[in-house]
């Protein structure tokens, strides 16, 4: 009969369980001789099931209707009976007292092992970003890590008669390889990675990749790529396209390192600039008072000119000779000028005598590219600070200083550092 046949197939109760260490998928037999696939799939209703913790055991009944199927979820270590098969209760019928045996295929899967495969993309042509014709030669060596957590997309996708790993990996590797080669060459070109800098950035191409294989993965073989990990980006370094590569990038530094240095040498000539002249500002500003008592000093002393002259003329019309009257008022007015020049300039003076004394301004000198600059004040290198072109590595020296120090161990100077914030997050 096709499903329970002769009732001396299937021999005495079998014991079901799985004893291989490295597997993926694991079709269990019946010990003993196999002569046909009848024989060697019929189960006997009552026989013992075991299933591991990490294990999925999956029963395959084939009806006239189509395959059904049963999943076990390990640990499970019971007897077959219908209670713990949904559809097995169905296919055993009372009539037969469940003593007779039942077809299926039964095939262990392994949810919790990870499969690890060693993969090598063979030399293919980089190309940077910045010079679209300069291809240079590069291989990627690595390894991947996959398991099985959907199992019913891996039985749906993957024929398990005959499940042999080792082909099955090979067909994983060859797909993965091919993908990811792909995505390394758009990486660069996407991301504007140079390819003199491409060695240094194993660990975001892994992610990258990664992130861009996984739902591949899961769609045509059913896996989870859980872990990438690539050991090596390895460019050909005496191909002629890398070469001139370097040479160019040599040479852009170097332009780049030089325009760095006539920046900051400008913005310190121009600060220099821009402190002689609130010096100079500042001295005109104490010698204001001084001038403008200089300024009423001649006015006053013109005016006085002009009285003397008065008193030469005479009160009666005529000129010449000495005029009492005319004489009394220069004198008096004469007098009284002079009286208010002196209260002014005793006013003036006591003013600046009472003004406190400006306290003495410390200046620095600054080591740069081993050429000394400035003097500075304190205010001028916070602002150094502030726009990068000062920093702890400086070295400076002020007078009275034995030698040349770094600016961080110059308690004065290290306060400054700790008062300027750090530079805004990049957008």
């Amino acid at each position: 009969m096709a499903l329970f046949g002769n009732k001396k197939e299937g021999g005495l109760m079998d014991v079901i369980r799985c004893d291989e260490q490295e597997y993926l998928v694991w079709k269990w037999r019946p010990s003993g001789p196999v002569n046909s696939t009848n024989k060697e799939n019929a189960i006997r209703y009552g026989s013992s099931l075991r299933v591991k913790n990490g294990e999925l055991a999956v029963f395959f009944y084939k009806q006239n209707d189509g395959t059904i199927q049963d999943f076990i979820h390990g640990p499970h270590d019971q007897t077959i009976q219908s209670a713990n098969f949904p559809i097995l209760t169905n296919i055993v019928g009372a009539a037969f007292n469940g003593s007779s045996p039942f077809q299926a295929e039964i095939y262990y899967i392994n949810l919790s092992g990870n499969i690890q495969i060693k993969f090598g993309i063979p030399y293919f042509d980089l190309y940077d970003p910045r010079f679209t014709d300069l291809g240079v030669p590069c291989a990627v060596r690595g390894t991947l890590t996959f398991n099985v957590t959907d199992y019913k997309n891996f039985i749906k996708l993957n024929r398990l008669i005959n499940f042999d790993l080792e082909d099955f990996k090979n067909q994983v590797k060859d797909f993965f390889q091919r993908k990811a080669k792909s995505v390394i060459i758009n990486a660069s070109q996407d991301n504007n990675l140079p390819v003199m800098q491409i060695e240094r950035k194993i660990d975001e191409i892994s992610d990258h990749i990664q992130s861009k294989l996984k739902s591949d993965l899961e769609e045509h073989f059913g896996v989870n790529l859980k872990r990438l990990d690539i050991g090596t980006i390895e460019l050909d370094k005496t191909h002629a396209h890398y070469l001139q590569l370097k040479k160019i990038t040599a040479d852009q530094q170097t332009k780049l390192a030089e325009a760095k240095t006539d920046i900051e040498i400008e913005n310190l000539l121009e600060t220099t600039r821009i402190q002689r002249k609130d010096m100079e500002l500042g001295v005109e500003g104490k010698n204001f008072a001084v001038h403008q008592l200089n300024q009423q000093t001649d006015v006053l002393k013109t005016a006085a000119q002009n009285l003397g002259t008065m008193s030469n003329i005479d009160l009666d019309g005529g000129e010449g000779g000495l005029n009492a009257s005319g004489l009394m008022v220069g004198m008096g007015i004469g007098s009284a000028m002079g009286s208010q020049i002196g209260n002014q300039m005793g006013q003036m003076m006591g003013n600046m005598s009472s003004m406190p004394p400006l306290p003495p301004v410390t200046m620095y000198h600054v080591a740069l590219n081993g050429q000394q600059s400035g003097s500075f004040n304190l205010e001028q290198l916070k602002q150094f600070i502030q726009s990068g072109q000062f920093t702890q590595n400086h070295h400076i020296w002020k007078e009275g200083m034995a030698g040349w120090e770094l600016s961080g161990n110059v308690p004065e100077i290290a306060m400054l550092f700790s008062s300027v914030p750090p530079p805004p997050p990049t957008i």
